[in-house]
């Protein structure tokens, strides 16, 4: 019996494994309009972060007092700010702030709440109850609350903001992985892999997270919108990055300041972050509709 449920293809609770394995899901992605516009708007603020250094841009913190709050034109794109700089640039060395800020908190969230989740839906018990009741506690209060006060905690700077807003995080990966476990450990192959005395860990990281890993996917890739806001409403707030280095929403923060002189300085920054977030949203809502087996 243990080798009959060995050789079993091992079925999927909610979603198939990476898509990686699915080339049905990879075509329906590729063919998912909303999906090819989020990916080409991703596609566009990555390549801005990573070619700002490389493209002949004004320097992003350098002031020119002759060119305060100058409004676009053909020398300044979008125009300047308050102390002279280049807007366009700081645009682009912006997106690097904003890029690195979404990566290195979806990165906390998981490091802490995928391993928390895989033992809550696992081992289930008193060790469910403790995670649970702390995810709760932490997702009945405002997402934005919960990281202004990890952020002001920890100190006005872009990595606290980063940590705090990983921190933050950390409640909807262990709700999300917790369920997964929770559908996956009652299938059979599980418990074939119990009857041939697997230990806990074996099962747990060569079969169970292997069939978690879609939905955190596309989690992760939802997150990174809310993570960009989060640190734009961070940086507004004088808890993110600090000046002078560049932010979108350390430029707003100034830009609000400035309303009725110099209305060009909230626009960039304003729309930049609208496509940024619309964006990864766009790309996660795909990533969600091709890793569907109930579409394949």
């Amino acid at each position: 019996m243990a080798n009959i449920a060995l050789d079993r293809p091992s079925p999927t609770s909610s979603l198939e494994p990476l898509p990686a394995r699915s080339p049905r899901a990879w075509t329906k992605l590729l063919h998912n309009r909303s999906a090819q516009i989020g990916g080409a708007l991703v596609l566009i603020f990555v390549l801005m972060a990573v070619l700002a250094p490389l493209l002949p841009l004004a320097d992003p913190l350098k002031s020119n007092f002759l060119a305060i709050r100058k409004p676009p034109s053909a020398l300044y794109w979008f125009g300047t700010d308050e102390l002279g700089r280049d807007q366009f640039s700081r645009l682009f060395y912006g997106a690097q702030t904003s890029l690195l800020a979404g990566i290195f908190s979806v990165s906390i969230a998981l490091a802490v709440g995928v391993p928390f989740g895989l033992l809550a839906g696992w081992y289930g018990g008193w060790i469910d109850i403790a995670i649970s009741r702390v995810t709760e506690a932490m997702l009945a209060c405002p997402f934005l609350i919960v990281a202004i006060a990890f952020a002001a905690i920890l100190g006005p700077s872009l990595t606290n903001a980063m940590i705090a807003i990983g921190l933050s995080a950390v409640p909807i990966f262990i709700r999300l992985v917790r369920g997964q476990v929770l559908s996956i450990k009652a299938e059979d192959f599980i418990e074939g892999t119990r009857a041939i005395g697997a230990r806990d860990m074996r099962i747990l990281f060569l079969h169970v997270l292997p069939n978690t890993l879609s939905p955190i996917v596309v989690q992760s890739t939802l997150f990174m919108a809310q993570a960009i806001i989060l640190e734009a409403a961070l940086s507004f707030l004088g808890l993110g990055q600090q000046p002078p280095a560049p932010s979108w929403g350390q430029m707003l923060n100034v830009a609000k300041n400035f309303m009725e002189q110099a209305p060009w300085m909230s626009v960039a920054p304003g729309i930049t972050i609208f496509f940024a977030v619309l964006g990864f949203n766009l790309l996660g809502d795909g990533l969600r509709d091709a890793l569907d087996p109930k579409e394949h």
